[in-house]
């Protein structure tokens, strides 16, 4: 018996009706229906089902029968390093694997043996791990954040709270013409997972899978956006979810070779960190229609969205909030109710009532969530966030200043990858920058310029420094390519506190070689 929305979607289909289509095959409803079935059957008595794989269709019906089987799956990130991998495997107690890289899981020397085949996925087992995490009841989802510091924290995530996310993400775009989700974001990444999987199927749109490769991601060597080109190009998708980083360098791209994104695009969802209006304004001349949000993991990710019709009206707007969650402001920071967060492994939370005051929502079983953002509603509704509460940055004048201000005007400037910007109780601010490739100190420094010429006198950055990329195989950035300020901070340490010894204004500046 089918008792989960999106799997009851997927049956209310015709059988022959086109659900998934991959690289080299392409899955009917009703076939994959059956798949999934088989697979659910084969998963009873297991504790928690990871999954280690390219972005596939055999990668989405594995979740959905660890779904329907009501057993917890353990998302691992393909760019994630060994002793990562073996972090979450130890932390969730997974005792089962579906990978296409059965030599990776079997170099992590935790017991697990091939034990079958499922579709193109290698089945590998090991006796259930008797010091595993406790789960909290009703665990569908662990998601392990890769976070500022230390280990990858896993969170817990119930099924009716990724459905109620999906379901609003479904609902707050029910009236645009999608047809066909081009998945371009790994899997893995929750936001992916839940907006661009669940959500398309249950408003029974075609999901397109084909490999990270195809997409232009390249591991080590960055990432391609030609290749991202192609693959929109031949796939014709309706819409899209990026990070900030693929809008960029999509739309400079588009404008290096004077081409338009396809007319079939009507949404690209923008998020995953801070977006600078420039970005969403150059991307929209290129024919790419971006919108922002804001999400959160614990949250189930997406909680607010802007869209056509009903867009930003200001810099930091992230859109109205879904009607799945419930937002409150305390001292300046968001709080948030949904039914998705049921704790982090071995730190169960306790549902609790969602504050009266807040925005409209049904909080039945919600957990309250204390973000760490900044930000307010506006009289229309719509979200504004200011920044991170840990990352507000006082100067030796009085001034308190959100990073994230400073980096958005940064980042809007086409000669800048990435930005991390400090200058906590001294007198000017300072950014750590990595440059496009090909771009020159001297046109670097025309960059900084230029953003400091939108900024206040008091918000400019006095110095900079530039370096290779953040990435998390070198521990700067996180999965989806947020840099990791507490670890970029620490590695630059040095460089910073020499650069702040100087006049502002007269930094040294070395040049470094960078990739995309």
């Amino acid at each position: 018996m089918i008792d989960n929305p999106v799997l009851e979607a997927i049956a209310s289909r015709p059988p022959e009706a086109v659900a998934l289509v991959g690289e080299d095959q392409t899955w009917r409803a009703g076939a994959l229906l059956n798949a999934m079935e088989e697979l659910a059957s084969r998963l009873q008595g297991c504790r928690a089902l990871a999954v280690l794989a390219d972005n596939s269709p055999a990668w989405v019906m594995a979740d959905l029968a660890a779904l329907h089987a009501k057993v917890p799956q353990v998302p691992l990130p393909t760019f994630f390093s060994a002793p990562q991998l073996a972090h979450l495997l130890d932390e969730s107690g997974a005792d089962m694997v579906l990978t296409d890289q059965p030599e990776r899981i079997g170099a992590l020397d935790l017991g697990f043996v091939v034990t079958g085949r499922w579709c193109d996925l290698i089945r590998l087992q090991r006796p259930r791990p008797k010091t595993a995490s406790t789960l909290p009841a009703g665990t569908a989802k662990i998601s392990f954040t890769s976070g500022s510091t230390g280990s990858p924290k896993g969170a817990c995530l119930s099924a009716p709270g990724l459905i109620d996310t999906a379901r609003a993400v479904a609902s707050r775009l029910a009236d645009l013409p999608i047809t066909r989700h081009l998945a371009v974001l790994p899997l893995s990444l929750l936001l992916e997972n839940s907006a661009g999987i669940y959500a398309p199927l249950l408003r029974g749109a075609e999901i397109h899978l084909p490999g990270l490769q195809s997409l232009g991601w390249q591991g080590m060597s960055g990432f391609n956006p030609v290749a991202l080109m192609r693959s929109i190009a031949e796939n014709q998708p309706s819409s899209l979810i990026l990070v900030p980083e693929l809008l960029k360098a999509w739309s400079l791209t588009l404008a290096a070779t004077q081409t338009k994104a396809p007319d079939s695009l009507c949404f690209v969802a923008v998020g995953g960190a801070r977006v600078a209006p420039e970005a969403i304004s150059t991307a929209r001349k290129l024919g790419i229609p971006a919108y922002q949000g804001y999400g959160l993991t614990e949250c189930g990710s997406v909680v607010s969205l802007n869209r056509p019709g009903d867009e930003a009206t200001a810099d930091d707007d992230v859109g109205r909030p879904l009607d799945h969650v419930r937002i409150a402001v305390v001292d300046d920071e968001l709080q948030i109710s949904s039914r998705a967060f049921l704790g982090y492994l071995d730190q169960p939370v306790d549902p609790a009532p969602a504050d009266s005051a807040a925005d409209t929502a049904p909080a039945s079983a919600a957990v309250t969530f204390s973000t760490g953002d900044l930000g307010h509603l506006d009289a229309n509704g719509h979200l504004h966030l200011s920044g991170r509460r840990k990352n507000l940055l006082i100067t030796s004048f009085g001034r308190n200043i959100s990073p994230e201000w400073v980096e958005a005007a940064l980042l809007s400037q086409p000669q800048i990858l990435q930005a991390v910007v400090t200058g906590d109780a001294q007198p000017a601010l300072s950014a750590i920058l990595v440059p496009m490739p090909g771009v020159s100190a001297e046109a670097l420094d025309a960059a900084v310029a230029t953003a400091n010429a939108n900024l206040p006198d008091y918000a400019r950055i006095g110095g900079w420094i530039s370096t290779t990329p953040f990435t998390l195989q070198n521990g700067l950035a996180t999965g989806n390519g947020r840099p990791m300020r507490h670890a970029i901070l620490q590695k630059f340490a040095g460089q910073l506190d020499e650069l702040m010894a100087l006049p502002p204004n007269m930094p040294e500046k070395e040049t470094a070689d960078v990739f995309l």
